[in-house]
């Protein structure tokens, strides 16, 4: 089985699985804020290019297009369960149409904001750019938000020369572990 044919099965099965999870946190989101279920922001996909990313929205419409931990107090943007969302993943249930659609895999680097210039650079210097960004990835299960960008990059650069079904297959299945514990999520 090919990486490609594994994410539109997986995404599949997943998309399945979550269907009413989807929707109930659809509604949740609609419920608790003001603004749309989910939001698109723009991230850099495979070759810099980028693309719409679809999440449910954890935070207020009116927080500013940046990564999360460069926000004064994040925290203070947060939807009423944005909080919960991010803590459980759920809010990354959406970016499954992504993985079937083909901007994105199940397992890859992090998809970076179109404005993480040094993010984008890091990666660039070491073609990490090459490969389509992952709903889940080596860096998350190393660390998550706790890492610094560098340290991303090199756990990026890891998955990139260790890349494999088995791997990814082994990154899915830590990723659940991680979700489940709630380990290195800030907010």
């Amino acid at each position: 089985m090919t990486i490609r044919a594994f994410n539109i099965f997986f995404s599949l099965l997943a998309l399945l699985i979550f269907s009413i999870p989807y929707f109930i946190v659809r509604i949740l989101v609609r419920i608790t804020s003001p603004g749309p279920a989910i939001h698109w922001s723009k991230r850099i996909g495979k070759n810099n290019d980028i693309f719409l990313m679809p999440k449910f929205r954890t935070m207020q419409i009116d927080t500013p297009q940046v990564a999360t931990h460069l926000l004064a107090d994040g925290k203070s943007y947060l939807t009423p369960i944005g909080s919960f969302l991010r803590k459980s993943s759920l809010d990354e249930l959406p970016q499954l149409w992504s993985v079937l659609k083909g901007d994105m895999s199940l397992v890859g680097p992090r998809p970076a904001l179109f404005n993480q210039y040094d993010l984008m650079e890091l990666r660039t210097k070491k073609s990490i750019h090459t490969i389509a960004p992952g709903v889940t990835g080596w860096a998350q299960i190393n660390g998550r938000d706790e890492l610094s960008i560098e340290e991303k990059v090199k756990f990026d650069k890891e998955y990139l020369d260790k890349r494999s079904l088995l791997f990814d297959i082994k990154i899915i299945f830590l990723t659940g572990y991680k979700v489940l514990s709630r380990k290195n999520i800030q907010h």
